[in-house]
Protein backbone atom coordinates (compact mmCIF):
# COMPACT_ATOMS: atom_id res chain seq x y z
CA UNK A 1 0.00 0.00 0.00
CA UNK A 2 1.01 3.57 -0.51
CA UNK A 3 1.45 5.79 2.51
CA UNK A 4 -1.71 7.74 3.25
CA UNK A 5 -0.79 11.40 2.97
CA UNK A 6 -3.53 13.99 3.24
CA UNK A 7 -6.68 11.93 3.57
CA UNK A 8 -10.04 13.05 2.27
CA UNK A 9 -12.17 12.07 5.23
CA UNK A 10 -15.68 11.83 3.89
CA UNK A 11 -14.86 14.50 1.30
CA UNK A 12 -14.99 17.15 4.01
CA UNK A 13 -13.44 20.50 3.05
CA UNK A 14 -10.24 21.61 4.72
CA UNK A 15 -11.04 24.41 7.15
CA UNK A 16 -8.48 27.00 8.17
CA UNK A 17 -7.44 26.64 11.78
CA UNK A 18 -7.07 30.33 12.50
CA UNK A 19 -6.75 33.88 11.16
CA UNK A 20 -3.68 36.09 11.41
CA UNK A 21 -4.11 39.81 11.96
CA UNK A 22 -1.33 42.36 11.53
CA UNK A 23 -1.07 46.12 11.33
CA UNK A 24 0.27 47.21 7.92
CA UNK A 25 3.85 48.29 8.12
CA UNK A 26 4.54 46.59 11.46
CA UNK A 27 7.02 43.73 11.79
CA UNK A 28 5.78 40.22 12.62
CA UNK A 29 6.87 40.47 16.23
CA UNK A 30 4.85 43.64 16.77
CA UNK A 31 1.69 42.43 15.06
CA UNK A 32 -1.45 43.50 16.87
CA UNK A 33 -3.28 40.62 18.54
CA UNK A 34 -6.68 39.74 17.18
CA UNK A 35 -9.47 41.51 18.99
CA UNK A 36 -12.06 39.46 20.86
CA UNK A 37 -14.65 40.36 18.24
CA UNK A 38 -12.31 39.24 15.42
CA UNK A 39 -11.61 35.95 17.16
CA UNK A 40 -15.31 35.42 17.64
CA UNK A 41 -15.88 36.10 13.94
CA UNK A 42 -13.20 33.56 13.00
CA UNK A 43 -14.74 30.96 15.30
CA UNK A 44 -18.16 31.64 13.84
CA UNK A 45 -16.81 31.20 10.29
CA UNK A 46 -15.22 27.88 11.25
CA UNK A 47 -18.41 26.73 12.93
CA UNK A 48 -20.45 27.70 9.86
CA UNK A 49 -18.08 25.83 7.55
CA UNK A 50 -18.20 22.76 9.77
CA UNK A 51 -22.00 22.90 9.86
CA UNK A 52 -22.17 23.17 6.05
CA UNK A 53 -19.80 20.21 5.70
CA UNK A 54 -21.93 18.14 8.06
CA UNK A 55 -25.06 19.07 6.11
CA UNK A 56 -23.36 18.09 2.83
CA UNK A 57 -22.27 14.77 4.29
CA UNK A 58 -25.80 14.12 5.55
CA UNK A 59 -27.14 14.85 2.06
CA UNK A 60 -24.56 12.47 0.56
CA UNK A 61 -25.53 9.80 3.09
CA UNK A 62 -29.18 10.19 2.13
CA UNK A 63 -28.32 9.91 -1.56
CA UNK A 64 -26.25 6.76 -1.01
CA UNK A 65 -28.98 5.21 1.15
CA UNK A 66 -31.37 5.38 -1.81
CA UNK A 67 -28.93 3.62 -4.15
CA UNK A 68 -28.51 -0.14 -4.68
CA UNK A 69 -25.88 -1.67 -2.36
CA UNK A 70 -23.58 -2.38 -5.30
CA UNK A 71 -20.17 -3.63 -4.20
CA UNK A 72 -21.27 -3.40 -0.55
CA UNK A 73 -23.75 -6.25 -1.04
CA UNK A 74 -22.31 -9.30 0.78
CA UNK A 75 -21.85 -11.44 -2.34
CA UNK A 76 -20.25 -8.59 -4.29
CA UNK A 77 -17.99 -7.65 -1.40
CA UNK A 78 -16.82 -11.27 -1.22
CA UNK A 79 -16.15 -11.16 -4.96
CA UNK A 80 -14.18 -7.94 -4.55
CA UNK A 81 -11.92 -9.59 -1.96
CA UNK A 82 -11.35 -12.54 -4.30
CA UNK A 83 -10.35 -10.22 -7.15
CA UNK A 84 -7.99 -8.18 -4.99
CA UNK A 85 -6.50 -11.31 -3.45
CA UNK A 86 -5.72 -12.73 -6.88
CA UNK A 87 -3.52 -9.67 -7.43
CA UNK A 88 -2.10 -9.32 -3.92
CA UNK A 89 -1.69 -12.98 -2.93
CA UNK A 90 -2.15 -15.01 -6.15
CA UNK A 91 -5.22 -16.78 -4.82
CA UNK A 92 -8.93 -16.08 -4.65
CA UNK A 93 -8.99 -17.73 -1.23
CA UNK A 94 -8.35 -14.42 0.51
CA UNK A 95 -8.90 -15.78 4.03
CA UNK A 96 -5.72 -17.81 3.69
CA UNK A 97 -3.71 -14.58 3.52
CA UNK A 98 -4.04 -13.20 7.06
CA UNK A 99 -0.60 -14.58 7.89
CA UNK A 100 1.13 -13.90 4.59
CA UNK A 101 4.22 -11.70 4.91
CA UNK A 102 7.21 -11.10 2.65
CA UNK A 103 9.39 -8.35 1.24
CA UNK A 104 8.59 -8.32 -2.47
CA UNK A 105 11.38 -5.86 -3.24
CA UNK A 106 9.15 -2.94 -4.20
CA UNK A 107 10.65 -0.49 -1.71
CA UNK A 108 7.76 -0.74 0.76
CA UNK A 109 9.35 -3.13 3.23
CA UNK A 110 7.34 -6.12 4.39
CA UNK A 111 3.97 -6.65 2.69
CA UNK A 112 1.54 -8.58 4.86
CA UNK A 113 -2.04 -9.64 5.38
CA UNK A 114 -5.21 -9.69 3.35
CA UNK A 115 -4.66 -6.47 1.36
CA UNK A 116 -0.91 -6.15 1.58
CA UNK A 117 -0.38 -3.84 4.56
CA UNK A 118 3.21 -2.57 4.35
CA UNK A 119 5.79 -1.69 6.97
CA UNK A 120 7.00 1.16 4.78
CA UNK A 121 3.67 2.77 3.96
CA UNK A 122 2.11 3.49 7.36
CA UNK A 123 -0.95 1.28 7.03
CA UNK A 124 0.64 -1.74 8.72
CA UNK A 125 1.81 0.48 11.57
CA UNK A 126 -1.68 1.94 11.97
CA UNK A 127 -3.19 -1.56 11.97
CA UNK A 128 -0.86 -2.75 14.75
CA UNK A 129 -1.35 0.43 16.77
CA UNK A 130 -5.13 0.19 16.65
CA UNK A 131 -5.03 -3.53 17.38
CA UNK A 132 -2.74 -2.95 20.35
CA UNK A 133 -5.10 -0.36 21.81
CA UNK A 134 -7.76 -3.07 22.07
CA UNK A 135 -5.38 -5.97 22.78
CA UNK A 136 -2.30 -4.62 24.59
CA UNK A 137 -0.69 -8.02 25.18
CA UNK A 138 -0.64 -9.13 21.55
CA UNK A 139 2.47 -10.65 20.00
CA UNK A 140 3.17 -7.68 17.69
CA UNK A 141 3.06 -4.90 20.29
CA UNK A 142 6.76 -5.21 21.12
CA UNK A 143 7.61 -4.33 17.53
CA UNK A 144 5.81 -0.98 17.56
CA UNK A 145 8.97 1.08 18.24
CA UNK A 146 10.70 -0.59 15.28
CA UNK A 147 7.63 -0.20 13.06
CA UNK A 148 7.55 3.52 13.80
CA UNK A 149 11.24 3.79 13.02
CA UNK A 150 11.07 2.04 9.64
CA UNK A 151 7.81 3.68 8.57
CA UNK A 152 8.36 5.37 5.21
CA UNK A 153 11.29 3.15 4.23
CA UNK A 154 12.07 -0.41 3.16
CA UNK A 155 14.23 -1.03 6.22
CA UNK A 156 13.87 -4.16 8.38
CA UNK A 157 15.81 -2.63 11.26
CA UNK A 158 14.46 -3.88 14.56
CA UNK A 159 12.06 -6.26 12.80
CA UNK A 160 14.39 -9.10 11.83
CA UNK A 161 14.57 -11.90 12.61
CA UNK A 162 11.39 -12.29 14.66
CA UNK A 163 8.72 -10.04 13.16
CA UNK A 164 7.60 -12.34 10.34
CA UNK A 165 7.13 -15.25 12.73
CA UNK A 166 5.25 -13.00 15.17
CA UNK A 167 2.94 -11.81 12.38
CA UNK A 168 2.15 -15.36 11.29
CA UNK A 169 1.47 -16.42 14.86
CA UNK A 170 -0.81 -13.44 15.55
CA UNK A 171 -2.69 -14.15 12.33
CA UNK A 172 -3.99 -17.32 13.99
CA UNK A 173 -5.81 -15.14 16.55
CA UNK A 174 -9.41 -14.41 15.53
CA UNK A 175 -9.23 -10.88 16.95
CA UNK A 176 -6.29 -10.00 14.70
CA UNK A 177 -8.04 -11.41 11.67
CA UNK A 178 -11.04 -9.26 12.51
CA UNK A 179 -8.73 -6.25 12.97
CA UNK A 180 -7.30 -6.75 9.48
CA UNK A 181 -10.79 -6.82 7.96
CA UNK A 182 -11.88 -3.78 9.95
CA UNK A 183 -8.83 -1.77 8.84
CA UNK A 184 -9.32 -2.88 5.24
CA UNK A 185 -12.89 -1.60 5.32
CA UNK A 186 -12.12 1.59 7.24
CA UNK A 187 -9.20 2.75 5.10
CA UNK A 188 -9.88 1.25 1.67
CA UNK A 189 -13.21 -0.43 0.98
CA UNK A 190 -15.76 1.89 2.57
CA UNK A 191 -14.28 5.21 1.35
CA UNK A 192 -13.78 3.85 -2.19
CA UNK A 193 -17.32 2.49 -2.51
CA UNK A 194 -18.83 5.63 -1.02
CA UNK A 195 -17.02 7.96 -3.39
CA UNK A 196 -17.71 5.76 -6.41
CA UNK A 197 -21.42 5.86 -5.65
CA UNK A 198 -21.29 9.65 -5.33
CA UNK A 199 -19.55 9.72 -8.72
CA UNK A 200 -22.46 7.74 -10.19
CA UNK A 201 -20.52 4.52 -10.76
CA UNK A 202 -22.00 1.04 -10.74
CA UNK A 203 -20.58 -2.06 -9.11
CA UNK A 204 -17.65 -2.45 -11.51
CA UNK A 205 -16.69 1.20 -11.08
CA UNK A 206 -16.89 0.80 -7.32
CA UNK A 207 -14.46 -2.11 -7.58
CA UNK A 208 -12.17 -0.11 -9.88
CA UNK A 209 -11.97 2.57 -7.17
CA UNK A 210 -11.44 0.01 -4.41
CA UNK A 211 -8.61 -1.81 -6.16
CA UNK A 212 -6.94 1.52 -6.97
CA UNK A 213 -7.31 2.60 -3.34
CA UNK A 214 -5.64 -0.62 -2.19
CA UNK A 215 -2.73 -0.39 -4.62
CA UNK A 216 -2.08 3.38 -4.68
CA UNK A 217 -3.25 4.30 -1.19
CA UNK A 218 -5.62 7.05 0.00
CA UNK A 219 -3.22 9.83 -0.94
CA UNK A 220 -3.84 13.17 -2.66
CA UNK A 221 -0.51 13.37 -4.48
CA UNK A 222 -0.46 12.57 -8.25
CA UNK A 223 0.29 8.90 -7.62
CA UNK A 224 -2.30 8.41 -4.88
CA UNK A 225 -5.92 7.40 -5.38
CA UNK A 226 -7.39 10.87 -4.95
CA UNK A 227 -4.75 12.35 -7.24
CA UNK A 228 -5.58 9.77 -9.92
CA UNK A 229 -9.27 10.53 -9.63
CA UNK A 230 -8.62 14.26 -10.06
CA UNK A 231 -6.56 13.58 -13.18
CA UNK A 232 -9.26 11.36 -14.64
CA UNK A 233 -11.97 13.91 -13.90
CA UNK A 234 -9.94 16.56 -15.70
CA UNK A 235 -10.16 14.42 -18.85
CA UNK A 236 -13.64 12.88 -18.63
CA UNK A 237 -16.88 13.56 -16.79
CA UNK A 238 -18.10 11.08 -14.23
CA UNK A 239 -21.62 9.67 -14.66
CA UNK A 240 -22.60 11.90 -11.75
CA UNK A 241 -21.52 14.86 -13.87
CA UNK A 242 -23.47 13.62 -16.86
CA UNK A 243 -20.66 11.70 -18.53
CA UNK A 244 -20.45 8.19 -19.93
CA UNK A 245 -19.63 5.57 -17.28
CA UNK A 246 -17.59 3.47 -19.72
CA UNK A 247 -15.67 6.46 -21.07
CA UNK A 248 -14.87 7.71 -17.59
CA UNK A 249 -13.71 4.30 -16.36
CA UNK A 250 -11.56 3.87 -19.48
CA UNK A 251 -9.94 7.22 -18.69
CA UNK A 252 -9.46 6.39 -15.01
CA UNK A 253 -7.80 3.07 -15.91
CA UNK A 254 -5.53 4.83 -18.41
CA UNK A 255 -4.42 7.29 -15.72
CA UNK A 256 -4.01 4.54 -13.17
CA UNK A 257 -1.99 2.26 -15.45
CA UNK A 258 0.40 5.09 -16.27
CA UNK A 259 0.84 5.82 -12.56
CA UNK A 260 1.66 2.15 -11.94
CA UNK A 261 4.37 2.27 -14.61
CA UNK A 262 5.72 5.57 -13.35
CA UNK A 263 6.13 4.13 -9.86
CA UNK A 264 7.53 0.76 -10.93
CA UNK A 265 8.85 0.62 -14.51
CA UNK A 266 8.24 -2.80 -16.02
CA UNK A 267 5.45 -3.63 -13.58
CA UNK A 268 2.93 -6.29 -14.59
CA UNK A 269 -0.38 -4.42 -14.96
CA UNK A 270 -2.56 -7.55 -15.14
CA UNK A 271 -4.92 -6.28 -12.45
CA UNK A 272 -5.94 -3.56 -14.91
CA UNK A 273 -5.34 -5.06 -18.36
CA UNK A 274 -6.62 -8.63 -18.07
CA UNK A 275 -9.14 -8.13 -15.29
CA UNK A 276 -10.82 -4.73 -14.99
CA UNK A 277 -10.48 -3.74 -18.66
CA UNK A 278 -11.80 -7.15 -19.66
CA UNK A 279 -14.93 -6.67 -17.54
CA UNK A 280 -15.38 -3.13 -18.87
CA UNK A 281 -14.96 -4.18 -22.51
CA UNK A 282 -17.65 -6.81 -21.98
CA UNK A 283 -20.00 -4.12 -20.67
CA UNK A 284 -20.20 -5.87 -17.31
CA UNK A 285 -20.77 -2.68 -15.31
CA UNK A 286 -22.54 -4.58 -12.52
CA UNK A 287 -19.68 -7.08 -12.15
CA UNK A 288 -22.06 -9.98 -12.71
CA UNK A 289 -20.78 -13.53 -12.47
CA UNK A 290 -19.52 -15.74 -13.98
CA UNK A 291 -16.18 -13.96 -14.23
CA UNK A 292 -12.96 -15.08 -15.88
CA UNK A 293 -9.77 -13.06 -15.63
CA UNK A 294 -6.00 -13.46 -15.77
CA UNK A 295 -3.43 -12.32 -13.24
CA UNK A 296 0.30 -12.62 -13.85
CA UNK A 297 -0.33 -15.41 -16.36
CA UNK A 298 -2.71 -17.42 -14.17
CA UNK A 299 -6.41 -17.76 -15.00
CA UNK A 300 -9.08 -17.36 -12.32
CA UNK A 301 -12.78 -18.13 -12.50
CA UNK A 302 -15.75 -17.34 -10.29
CA UNK A 303 -18.83 -19.31 -11.38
Amino acid sequence: MKRPGVLLLGALPVIAAGVYFAVPGDSADTAAPASPSSSATARSARDDAKERAEEERAADDALIADLPPGLAAPAKKELAQQLVSSAENSTTRWRTAYGSIQDVGDGDGYTAGIVGFCTGTHDLLTLVERYTEAHPDNGLARYLPALRKVDGSDSHEGLDPGFTAAWKAEAEVPAFRAAQEEERDRVYFDPAVRLAKLDGLGTLGQFVYYDAMVFHGPDTDPGGFYGLREQAMAKAKTPGQGGSEKAYLDTFLDVREQAMRDKRPGIDTSRVDTAQRRFLAAGNLELATPLVWEMYGDTYRVP
